[in-house]
C-alpha cells in the first residue's frame, strides 16, 4: 500500500497534472458557438426552382436546399409585410402584439419584447443587418432605418442604389408612369444595363460579405434583408435576359373568374373593384411582362444569395453556420385574377422557408406545416440560447433531424386583417386549408 506520506508529498503533483489533463479535455471537446446567417426576401412566392417550379432559375437556393431542410408548407403569421416582419422578430402572433398595418409600433405597444437579434446581443453575439428586416416602405424608405428597431442590432446599414435613386426611369403600368409616389403597390418594372452593386440588394449582398470577414472569429447573427422581389421589379438586365416572354403565361381570365364564383367576398374584397390585377386597364401581356420581371427579380436575389454562401465559404464557416432563407409572405402573379399580397388563400399565405443547420437534415424536403413564428424558437434552440418564455411557436428541430416526425402536429395559423370590420383566420394542417371570416359570419372556406 500507498503509505499515506507519500500521498501527502505527491499530491500537489497529481492535483496539477490530473487539472492539466481535465482542461486540456474539456477545451478539445468544446466547440464554437454556431454563427446565424440570417437571409430574408420581400414577397417572394414559390415559384423557385428549389421548389420544382422548372421556369424560375434559382441555382444558389438549389444549393442551399442541398444543405438543408425545404420546409414546403411554411406560412407566414399576416400576409403583409409590417405584421408579417414583427411576428418573425418576436415569436409572436400579430394579435398578441397588437401589430395589424404597417404602421411603426413595435415598441410603442410592446416596450419590453426581446426580438431575435437582441436575444443574440445579450448572449455574446455581434448582430447585424444590412437592408430591409423590419418592415419599411419599398421603395420610398430604401436607405434609411425604416420601421426598424435598434435594441435588435449592434450595426445597422442602409444602402440605396439605383432601384431607388433613379426611379423615375421605372417602366409602371396601370397609373401612368409620370405617377411614382405610390410605387410599392405597383405594376412597375425596369431591366437597366448595370452592374449587381448598382442596385440596393447587391450593396446589401457586399455589406454583409465584409461583415463576414470582419467578424469570423466571433460569434455573429447576420441578417441580409432583400428588397426584391417585392414591386416595382427591378434587376440588372441579364437577370431579365434569362427568359423568354413567350414562356410566360398568365391564367386565363375566364377561368379565373370561374375560379372566384363561390369564394367569400372578404376573402379578395382589396381586388374586386379593378379586377383583374388589382388595377384598372392592365392588359394580359403587361401582366405578362410583370411576371417576366419578378422572376428576374427573384433571379438576382438568388444570386446575392450565391455571393453570400461563397463567402461564409471562403471563410470556413459553413460548418459552424445556421442559415435561414425565408420570405415574408407569398404573392399572387395573375392567379384567379389577382396580383400582389393580403389574402388567406395558399398563394399568398404560403411562402419558402429553408434551412441548413450544421449536422441536420441536408437535402430532404418536409410536408409539415410549419409557421414563420416557429424560427426564434428553432434558431435559440440550435444555438443554446434561453429564449423568452412567452413565445408562440416551436423550435423545428424535430424536423430539422426528421423531416416526417410523426411528433409534429402543430398547425399553421395565418390571419388577415383589413379592418376592424373586415378579419379572418385561416388554419393549414398536412392536408387541408380552412378559413373563417368573421368567425364565419362573412363565410367559410375549405
Amino acid at each position: 500500500m500507498i503509505s499515506d506520506a507519500i500521498l501527502v508529498r505527491a499530491f500537489p503533483v497529481l492535483f496539477i497534472w490530473t487539472l492539466t489533463l481535465h482542461c486540456a479535455t474539456s477545451g478539445a471537446e468544446e466547440q464554437p458557438p454556431l454563427n446565424v446567417l440570417f437571409i430574408a426576401a420581400d414577397d417572394m412566392n414559390c415559384d423557385l426552382g428549389c421548389y420544382g417550379d422548372a421556369t424560375v432559375k434559382t441555382p444558389n437556393l438549389d444549393r442551399l436546399c442541398a444543405m438543408g431542410l425545404r420546409f414546403d408548407t411554411a406560412c407566414c403569421q399576416q400576409p403583409l409585410c409590417g405584421p408579417s416582419r414583427a411576428s418573425i422578430m418576436t415569436g409572436l402572433r400579430p394579435d398578441t402584439l397588437d401589430m395589424h398595418t404597417l404602421k411603426h409600433e413595435l415598441r410603442e405597444k410592446n416596450p419590453d419584447v426581446v426580438t431575435l437579434g437582441e436575444l443574440f446581443r445579450r448572449n455574446g453575439y455581434f448582430s447585424a443587418r444590412a437592408g430591409k428586416i423590419y418592415h419599411y416602405g419599398n421603395p420610398a424608405m430604401i436607405g434609411t432605418d425604416g420601421n426598424d428597431d435598434p435594441a435588435t442590432w449592434d450595426e445597422r446599414h442602409n444602402p440605396k442604389g439605383i432601384d431607388r435613386t433613379q426611379q423615375e426611369r421605372i417602366i409602371r403600368y396601370g397609373g401612368g408612369q409620370e405617377n411614382n409616389k405610390n410605387l410599392g403597390i405597383s405594376m412597375a418594372w425596369w431591366d437597366p444595363e448595370s452592374a449587381d452593386d448598382d442596385h440596393t440588394d447587391g450593396q446589401v449582398a457586399s455589406r454583409i460579405i465584409e461583415l463576414i470577414h470582419e467578424r469570423k472569429d466571433q460569434p455573429f447573427f447576420l441578417a441580409a434583408g432583400f428588397f426584391n422581389p417585392h414591386c416595382p421589379y427591378v434587376a440588372p438586365r441579364r437577370y431579365f435576359d434569362l427568359y423568354d416572354l413567350n414562356q410566360i403565361s398568365i391564367p386565363d381570365l375566364d377561368d379565373a373568374a370561374q375560379d372566384l364564383l363561390d369564394v367569400p367576398a372578404m376573402a379578395w374584397q382589396r381586388d374586386s373593384r379593378n379586377w383583374p390585377y388589382y388595377f384598372k386597364d392592365v392588359s394580359v401581356d403587361q401582366a405578362r411582362q410583370c411576371k417576366l420581371a419578378y422572376y428576374a427579380s427573384i433571379s438576382f436575389v438568388d444570386a446575392q444569395i450565391g455571393r453570400l454562401l461563397d463567402a461564409l465559404e471562403e471563410n470556413d464557416l459553413l460548418h459552424r453556420t445556421v442559415i435561414v432563407f425565408w420570405s415574408d409572405h407569398g404573392y399572387f402573379l395573375g392567379e384567379k385574377g389577382l396580383w400582389f399580397k393580403r389574402k388567406a388563400f395558399e398563394r399568398s399565405a404560403r411562402m419558402p422557408l429553408i434551412i441548413a443547420a450544421p449536422g441536420l437534415s441536408s437535402g430532404k424536403n418536409t410536408t409539415k406545416p410549419v409557421e414563420l413564428l416557429d424560427i426564434y424558437p428553432t434558431l435559440a434552440d440550435l444555438c443554446g440560447l434561453v429564449p423568452p418564455d412567452n413565445l408562440e411557436g416551436l423550435s423545428l428541430r424535430p424536423l430539422l433531424e426528421n423531416p416526417a416526425a410523426a411528433s409534429w402536429k402543430k398547425p399553421a395559423v395565418t390571419q388577415v386583417w383589413h379592418s376592424a370590420d373586415a378579419w379572418g383566420y385561416s388554419l393549414r394542417t398536412e392536408q387541408y386549408r380552412y378559413t373563417e371570416w368573421l368567425n364565419g359570419q362573412a363565410g367559410r372556406e375549405l
